[in-house]
């Protein structure tokens, strides 16, 4: 997902716990925010579909904590190679731990690059533009899913172009076809809030919607260290790519994105992903302000060297559920387990 660029990647939530969780972290909108200030968010027996995704390197004792809130656990992953012909190993350790606790496990290809610290366009381009390329990687991950008990695979390719469109409907094909019926296939995109940009990235979005089991839409990362200040996915931004998604997929297979980290922009400087906690750890630490942002729905501050600072938190994730549940979707995908609030 994007936000592994940043570390890029998806949960229910129950409507009377999370309002609980916005009552109590509304008190701290105008003064520093501590972690103390913070309730845990409230998960758990909601309509939506959950999803928390989770690093391969995640420890079994945070799926322990959390998994009482979810019900399915999205692990990144697996990397494609620079090649475009093969994907990186992994073990069956995160899928069992998930199956320990009663969840599905679903693993995630992704084609980013360690040594870019970005994904990798031209990777994604080797693979999805070569059919021999994508009948092998199918074959892989299928083997893969079927010897280490995954539920499913997510196909999470970003960076791509116009290229790449009948090459990506052919891998999920691929999976689809490759994989026993019981496992299932999703996909992560990109949002925009334009069809435009959709197409420009490679998304044939009725197709793609047509052979997918669900599609997460990753709404987050509007604004990050490599553009202006600014929210992580604004809600007026996420309803607008929602809605350009729904138009052409069945909502009931559409997961929304929701972020649990926040981000930097220092004068001057590269700025950085900070987890929710870091965030409000940075503001008490400066003495700054932090301030709710009813709009957007997130939290902004500046600190007194300039830094401006946005992050998304329990409080946001609250009203992404609302929003959800009122546009018929069928979940929510957290990215990411460790650096979104804990949950209650």
């Amino acid at each position: 997902m994007r936000a592994l660029v940043t570390g890029t990647a998806t949960l229910a939530l129950l409507l009377g716990g999370l309002a609980q969780a916005s009552v109590a972290q509304s008190s701290v909108a105008q003064s520093s925010v501590t972690e103390a200030a913070v309730a845990p968010v409230e998960l758990g027996s909601a309509p939506l579909a959950s999803t928390g995704y989770i690093l391969a390197s995640g420890p079994d004792g945070l799926v322990s904590r959390e998994a009482h809130a979810l019900a399915t656990l999205g692990v990144a992953g697996v990397s494609l190679s620079a090649h475009g012909n093969t994907v990186g190993s992994i073990d069956g350790r995160l899928a069992a731990t998930a199956h320990a606790h009663g969840l599905r496990a679903e693993l995630l290809l992704s084609n980013y690059s360690n040594r870019l610290g970005d994904f990798d366009p031209r990777a994604a381009a080797r693979l999805l533009r070569r059919p021999a390329n994508i009948q092998k990687v199918a074959g892989r991950l299928a083997a893969d899913v079927a010897t280490q008990g995954w539920d499913g695979i997510q196909v999470d390719l970003e960076s791509l172009t116009t290229k790449d469109a009948d090459g990506l409907l052919a891998l999920v094909s691929a999976l689809q076809s490759t994989m026993a019926p019981e496992k299932t296939v999703s996909i992560a995109v990109m949002a925009s809030d334009t069809a435009s940009a959709y197409a420009a990235r490679g998304y044939r979005l009725p197709e793609l919607g047509a052979v997918v089991d669900t599609l997460a839409l990753m709404t987050y990362d509007q604004h990050g260290p490599w553009s202006g200040p600014g929210p992580i996915g604004a809600l007026a931004w996420q309803r607008r790519s929602i809605a350009v998604v729904t138009s052409v997929v069945p909502a009931a297979k559409v997961d929304l994105g929701v972020a649990g980290y926040g981000h930097t922009w220092p004068r001057g400087r590269d700025g950085r992903t900070v987890t929710d906690a870091q965030a409000r750890r940075l503001v008490a630490r400066d003495g700054a302000r932090a301030r709710w942002r009813n709009g957007p729905g997130e939290w902004t501050a500046r600190l007194s060297d300039g830094t401006r600072m946005w992050w998304s938190d329990g409080r946001s994730i609250a009203l992404r559920q609302q929003l959800a549940t009122e546009l018929g979707l069928h979940g929510i995908a957290l990215w990411r387990l460790g650096s979104a609030d804990p949950l209650a």
